[in-house]
């Protein structure tokens, strides 16, 4: 499992089409087929399971936990993502509730555009 941030300081500012004041924070890019999704974890867990493919759960609103296969939980919050390997156990949750995106593919390198958390 590995922790990447992806806030606001990790981003370049939108300079072209007359932007003004816009922040933009690339994460990922595949040249394989990708999924995209939102979770909501609503005061509770996501079950124990085994990833099919590379899994990128990227927090977007509130904050919760994250396991790896050593299910020890480790906060989470708006800013941050996770990276979960093809085969790697692991598990979220929230308390308070959590919202996600969900990105899977057979390619996912988010190393190439995200700072990782060096605490994690």
């Amino acid at each position: 499992m590995k922790i990447y941030k992806f806030s606001k300081e990790n981003g370049k500012k939108v300079e072209k089409y007359q932007s003004y004041l816009a922040t933009y924070v690339k994460m990922i890019h595949t040249n394989e087929a990708a999924t995209i999704g939102y979770m909501y974890i609503e005061e509770e867990t996501v079950g124990y399971h085994e990833a099919p493919i590379p899994q990128l759960f990227i927090v977007a609103e509130g904050e919760g936990w994250v396991t790896g296969e050593n299910q020890k939980r480790i906060s989470i919050k708006r800013g941050e993502a996770v990276l979960w390997e093809k085969g790697e156990w692991h598990t979220s949750g929230s308390e308070t509730g959590m919202t996600a995106i969900v990105i899977q593919s057979e390619e996912l390198h988010p190393e190439t555009f995200m700072e990782r958390n060096k605490h994690a």
